[in-house]
């Protein structure tokens, strides 16, 4: 087990959500952002699935076919547009992505782009979290205005860097009531 290594990954996780959080004024966010990471369900897994490159979760997947601390973390944690799958509403009675309010689309950007920073150390780049996001793009069930808002953002780092996408993230989406 790497309980130390990935105590240390998963605060320095938190720190780097919480800096970004902090920077655009989303402070309860900030704090509160991943606590179930240190409940037994999550935490013991992180411990025995420790990778440093990537998440446990992948690999608790991997052995298993699932991963119950993943389960758990989507479902406690609604920065996750995995949260926000529900059954639709009228005609489509399918299961779609719900549209997730604004803070939570902003932190999910946020714990993108700290994750990306957390795994590729010296090698993270302004454009790896909009890479990491294309990856899986086709398969995420997500509304259309939170992909739309979220691929905004993502390319807005990439392209522009990270000054200017936390400026107009604060500056302005933050002031609007929606998106």
């Amino acid at each position: 087990m790497k309980a130390w290594q990935h105590f240390k990954t998963i605060n320095h996780h938190k720190y780097l959500v919480m800096k970004g959080c902090f920077r655009v004024g989303l402070y309860k966010q900030g704090l509160l952002h991943d606590l179930s990471k240190y409940s037994p369900t999550e935490f013991l897994v992180g411990c025995k699935y420790y990778q440093g490159t990537a998440s446990p979760n992948n690999r608790e997947r991997e052995v298993k076919g699932y991963s119950n601390a993943w389960l758990h973390h989507k479902g406690r944690n609604k920065h996750h547009l995995e949260y926000w799958i529900d059954y639709g509403v009228g005609k489509d009675k399918s299961m779609v992505g719900m549209k997730m309010p604004l803070k939570y689309v902003v932190e999910m950007f946020i714990d993108r782009v700290a994750a990306s920073k957390n795994y590729q150390k010296e090698k993270y780049r302004d454009d790896s979290p909009w890479e990491y996001y294309a990856q899986g793009r086709g398969h995420y069930m997500i509304h259309k205005d939170t992909q739309k808002l979220l691929e905004k953002l993502l390319r807005m780092l990439a392209e522009e860097g990270e000054d200017k996408t936390f400026s107009y993230i604060k500056n302005v989406l933050l002031k609007q009531k929606d998106y």
